[in-house]
């Protein structure tokens, strides 16, 4: 579906009475985006390891001729709302991400002759998936259910922060299967699994282990499976070439023999089952061993009570979703809202056991001292508006986040903090070193309980390996010259930001002169600004701007996954001076004006999978992360009245409480960070300062429950779908002067209104 400008989407789920304390009723986990990687709908626990949930297709990465197969991208959470098959649930899933990995363990419950291929067999016959209807399929947090049609089996869902939870309704069979798919993968590739092991050690239980190289080169993922019920007999297959196997030879290994390893296994167990008979399966997972699995299931699900889990799991997110609690014009935003709170308590998820041991950096394993260890940063997405929320609402969490940032530097042989890292790796994915701004926006909103001076030092640290994207030119040219490195003004402009943001640590620290040496790389941004044209450009190693420059053109211009339109706006640590470089405030005002109303050609964009046009306003792109301040930038000019037009349009079109309701990758929690904030009436254009920007409230009124046990309540009067204008804000019983609210008028708790009208408040 695409979201039109003037198109608000209806809700497809029924609505309970408003008056319960029950959140989670107003979670809708189908929301998402098909033509990119859709959130998964599966059953996980507040920022929980296992994100166990159906997995719809299995995609390869590369086709035969070793091309790039795009339709990968389309599965970066394994599911599509759009599919009619099933192949499995797997354990492990990144919701909306822009890349993506992952899908552990993927368990199959099938009846009749056992199929071990998922998709086609090798005689060209239907593997193991089954068929399934969305009527016949429910999601809610903690939650999962649908009826396999192939199989009449109901196959029911839910976790622990760190198990998994199934419950299989089986019909009257004495050939009834539980397959454990070892090969699948999200982004799968030929060669992915490293190698994988299972042990059955009797009747009931299987442990084991899997190692991929994927998106996170080295991956292991250890477990251990319990089943409610003796199976009858089991095996396996070997999907590779077998080589060498020593002396193992010897034995038939297929067929009930209780060690199975190679690169590439399916195994499976055999029931015999009765009419609606239920067979349970808990899958523990750990990245340190088997033995960690075991003791995480015995931990956290020592019974076999589904329900339990499942009401406490519920539980568990009702805590989280009554962090706020709104009022909205219509049930349809209250849906979009809890939906988006939801979003934002999927990751970074927990990485370590229930005895806080957790496999490090470095691959050696580590016990958390006084913190709980953290894994999945997309530092790039989040440090924009995520983790700004969590000063808010997750203080506690965000602290225990740092302190496995500056973990993960200790770990690091590179010395640096994380950039794009998971499950004990780090991928390099996009540029900056942006756990920088997590740390300062903590220190400098007051939030912060690690070591400051250790945190000054990691980031300045990181900041200095020159070998890493360009920083060594970018220290000595004093900016990342365009024909030494790609993405050189991107680069150049969130260095630029990052730096600053150290030179806030450094002067909470007390280091003055660490503050004055990044306070001076943070000026950097002047450097790529031509004065002719107006726009951030590619510079090149002699001083010259690079020739044959499109500033409209996505691709091969100095910036990544953006143009100079849009992405050239960039300099959140000093906006009053990049207004004044690019011609003042009404020629500025009248730039942003063109942004939104222009077109971009599809020639434009056609290179970008994360640039579609379901998340475009002219050449406002609101659906990928580098432009989710621009709305707010009319503050600066003087016409607030315009960001709070912007910002009411943008959250009626480009969100919504259907399956297609995200304007593009949630990019683990970004998107809906930037409407939780948009909807309470302000938003954290540059993290690392108190600051927060007006904007126009969607709510009537939020209650948010502060982590330092004070209340901040948020009202608005006249507050109706034509009202986007805000003509006054009060903040405890004092008009607000300006457009900038300070985290200390939210952290102390009280009372915001915002009075809103249909018409303008022009400022003289």
């Amino acid at each position: 579906m695409i979201l039109h400008s003037c198109e608000k989407k209806n809700s497809e789920k029924p609505i309970l009475n408003s008056s319960t304390r029950d959140f989670a009723q107003y979670v809708n986990p189908f929301i998402g985006t098909s033509k990119m990687g859709h959130v998964f709908p599966g059953a996980t626990a507040p920022f929980g390891m296992v994100q166990l949930s159906p997995q719809t297709n299995f995609e390869i990465m590369f086709t035969k001729d070793g091309k790039y197969n795009s339709k990968t991208y389309e599965y970066c959470a394994g599911y599509q709302h759009r599919d009619s098959i099933i192949i499995g649930f797997s354990h492990t899933n990144l919701s909306g991400t822009g890349h993506s990995d992952l899908g552990d363990f993927l368990v199959m419950p099938t009846t009749g002759e056992l199929v071990l291929e998922p998709l086609l067999t090798k005689d060209n016959t239907k593997g193991f998936y089954s068929t399934f209807s969305h009527h016949k399929e429910e999601a809610s947090p903690g939650y999962y259910k649908v009826d396999l049609d192939s199989y009449g089996i109901k196959a029911e869902l839910t976790a622990s922060k760190r198990v998994g939870f199934h419950q299989y309704t089986f019909p009257k069979s004495d050939n009834s299967h539980i397959i454990l798919d070892m090969i699948y993968n999200v982004y799968h590739y030929n060669n992915k699994n490293v190698w994988t092991f299972i042990r059955v050690e009797n009747d009931s239980l299987i442990t084991g282990y899997r190692q991929t190289k994927g998106w996170a080169r080295t991956k292991k993922v250890f477990f251990a499976m319990a089943f409610s019920k003796a199976f009858k007999s089991y095996g396996h297959k070997k999907q590779d070439d077998i080589i060498y196997d020593g002396f193992y030879r010897r034995f038939n290994q297929e067929n009930n023999f209780p060690e199975m390893a190679g690169k590439n296994i399916q195994a499976y167990f055999n029931f015999d089952t009765e009419m609606d008979e239920k067979i349970k399966i808990k899958f523990a997972l750990s990245s340190v061993s088997t033995a960690g699995a075991l003791r995480n299931l015995e931990a956290e699900i020592p019974h076999w009570n589904f329900n339990k889990t499942k009401t406490e799991t519920k539980q568990l997110w009702n805590k989280e979703l009554s962090k706020i609690e709104v009022k909205t014009i219509n049930e349809a935003d209250k849906i979009t809202f809890y939906t988006a709170l939801y979003h934002t308590n999927l990751s970074p998820i927990i990485y370590e056991d229930v005895d806080g041991q957790y496999r490090g950096l470095d691959q050696n394993i580590y016990s958390s001292d006084n913190f709980v260890n953290y894994t999945v940063f997309s530092l790039w997405d989040t440090y924009r508006a995520l983790h700004p929320l969590f000063n808010i609402i997750q203080t506690k969490r965000n602290n225990n986040m740092i302190k496995s940032m500056l973990a993960h530097h200790d770990q690091s042989v590179h010395h640096m903090l994380p950039i794009w890292s998971h499950y004990a790796n780090e991928n390099w994915c996009m540029i900056g070193y942006h756990a920088t701004s997590v740390i300062a926006d903590a220190i400098v909103k007051n939030v912060g309980d690690f070591d400051q001076e250790r945190a000054l030092q990691a980031s300045v640290n990181t900041a200095n390996v020159r070998y890493f994207d360009g920083i060594g030119d970018y220290i000595d040219y004093k900016y990342v010259p365009d024909d030494k490195s790609h993405s050189s003004v991107s680069k150049t402009l969130e260095y630029a930001y990052d730096d600053w943001c150290i030179a806030q640590i450094a002067m909470r620290v007390g280091n003055t002169q660490t503050e004055k040496e990044f306070r001076k790389r943070s000026e950097y941004y002047h450097n790529v600004y031509d004065l002719k044209t107006g726009y951030m450009r590619p510079k090149l190693a002699d001083g010259s701007f690079r020739k044959n420059f499109d500033p409209m053109d996505t691709h091969g211009q100095g910036f990544i996954e953006g143009n100079a339109w849009n992405y050239g706006l960039y300099v959140p640590q000093n906006i009053d001076k990049m207004i004044e470089m690019m011609g003042g405030k009404e020629y500025f005002s009248q730039h942003l004006d063109s942004l939104f109303t222009m077109q971009i050609d599809d020639k434009f964009i056609d290179q970008h999978e994360d640039i579609t046009r379901d998340g475009i306003i002219g050449n406002y792109v609101h659906g990928n992360e580098p432009g989710h301040h621009i709305p707010y930038l009319y503050n600066w000019t003087g016409k607030p009245y315009k960001t709070q037009a912007r910002v009411r349009m943008i959250m009626e079109t480009m969100y919504g409480p259907t399956v297609d309701g995200l304007c593009g990758n949630d990019d683990a929690g970004q998107m809906s960070a930037w409407y939780i904030f948009s909807s309470l009436g302000f938003y954290p254009v540059t993290p690392g300062s108190q600051d927060y920007a007006l904007g126009s409230p969607l709510v009537k009124e939020a209650i948010i429950h502060l982590d330092n046990g004070k209340t901040l309540t948020i009202t608005t009067k006249n507050q109706r779908k034509e009202n986007v204008y805000v003509n006054k804000v009060i903040v405890n019983g004092a008009t607000l002067e300006g457009t900038i609210l300070s985290h200390q008028d939210l952290i102390n708790g009280g009372k915001i209104v915002f009075e809103m009208s249909n018409k303008p408040r022009i400022l003289k």
